[in-house]
Formats: structure tokens, sequence, C-alpha cells
């Protein structure tokens, strides 16, 4: 499951309670027939239990920090909370991976994105940039405290599973996000240091950048693959170091 770069738009309108309840029992059947299918096995589930919490404080973190350098969006829209259903979108983050683990068995999908405006920070290129990576280092941070759990916390069984998964889980958002392609949080260093002629072509050109990296996903798979396996095998060496 995928996270997306912070945007600069207004905070969408709520979504109703019945909504989340109908989508969820949907994705649940989904999930539920994706298990029986043997599409899923026990690691999957521990990997999308312990996903959630991840995007959830990448999302919250990029509001975090958007508040530290002026800007206030994020907090007055009410998304700087670890409750999940203030950051569940229904079709992103229930439909599309649970139909994507079923005919695919990989998942993808985003949480809502926290809202930002850099117009609002004290030094919008710099402290936009700052906000964008802030994700990508919160899962960093995440991956390194899990690491210590498992090393030296004496987690036994099905714990140290949950926390080798949770930190396995966190270096895949890292690197993935940190890819610069719009509009992961990595496009941020590029749109850094672009010169300001060339900021609104980009930005006008960007709009359309989703599709293209929704195409790359589905008919580029080992690409991804090639780029996130030597992180995950950084992070089993890491584990089983002695």
């Amino acid at each position: 499951m995928a996270d997306m770069e912070p945007t600069e738009t207004e905070a969408p309108p709520r979504n109703r309670p019945h909504q989340y309840a109908v989508l969820a029992l949907l994705g649940g059947i989904l999930v539920f027939y994706a298990i029986r299918a043997r599409v899923l096995d026990r690691g999957d589930l521990i990997f999308f239990g312990v996903l959630v919490p991840s995007i959830i404080l990448h999302e919250v973190s990029h509001g975090a920090v958007a508040l530290l350098f002026g800007d206030r969006t994020a907090q007055e829209a009410g998304r700087l909370t670890l409750n999940p259903i203030r950051h569940i979108d229904p079709f992103w983050t229930i439909i599309l991976p649970a139909i994507m683990v079923f005919y695919t068995g990989r998942a993808f999908g985003m949480a809502k994105p926290v809202p930002v405006n850099q117009g609002r920070m004290r030094s919008p290129r710099n402290h936009g940039l700052l906000t964008s990576l802030a994700g990508p280092a919160t899962n960093i941070v995440l991956a390194a405290v899990a690491l210590a759990v498992f090393r030296w916390g004496g987690p036994r069984g099905t714990m140290a599973e949950v926390v080798a998964i949770f930190g396995l889980a966190n270096v895949i958002l890292a690197v993935f996000n940190l890819l610069p392609i719009p509009p992961l949080d990595g496009s941020a260093v590029l749109e850094r240091f672009l010169p300001v002629r060339w900021l609104t072509p980009y930005l006008q050109l960007r709009r359309y950048s989703f599709f293209l990296f929704i195409g790359l996903f589905l008919l580029a798979g080992d690409l991804l693959g090639r780029v996130l396996n030597p992180a995950v095998e950084l992070w089993f060496r890491l584990l089983l170091a002695t």
C-alpha cells in the first residue's frame, strides 16, 4: 500500500459513517475470498495490519511538520490525529487494495492525503521540501525502533514476527515514497531544485502523473521490485545479524 505526497488543496468533505461500514464490509468480503483462494497468507495479513498505523503516522508527520513551519491547514482540517477513520479514503484505502489483492496478489492504495499549503509556510520551497520528506523520515525512524525492539527487546513468537514485519512495512514505505516520481514524496526533491520558471508547467503536468504512476505499478511491477528488493534484503540482514 502506498502513500502520496501532501497536496495543497483544501480538506475534502468528511465521509459519512455508513459509507465506511458498507465499504469496509465489501472490502472484507473481497479479502475473505482472497484468503480462501490462498492469495493471502498469515504474513500478508500481519503486513496489512501493521501497514495501517505506519501510513497514519506517515501522514500525520506531514501535517505536524507543516504546522511547525507555520501552516495550520492540516490542524484546521482535523487531520493531526491518530484516528484511522480521519485518514481513510473509501475507494483508495479500502476498495482498490482489496480488489488488487484478490486479483493480483499485490496491493496498491493510499490514505487520504493530509492537506498542506506551502503558501502559508515561512519559506515555502524549503519548508515544503522538509514537509514532504517528513513522511519517509518517520517511516525510517519507525523501522529503526522496530529493529531495536527485535534485536534487544526480547520479543518471542508471534510478537517477534509482528515487530519484524512492522519494520519491513516501514522500510518499504520509506523507499517507495522516496522515489522521485510524482505524486510520491521524493518528487519534492526534484521540485525544489527546478528553476522557478519551470514550476508552473511542471505542476500542470503533475496533475496527470497519477495515471502514469498507476500504469507503471501495473505494467512494471518487476521494475518496482528491483528498486525495493535491496532495501528488503538489507532489512533482513540487519534483523539476523549476530
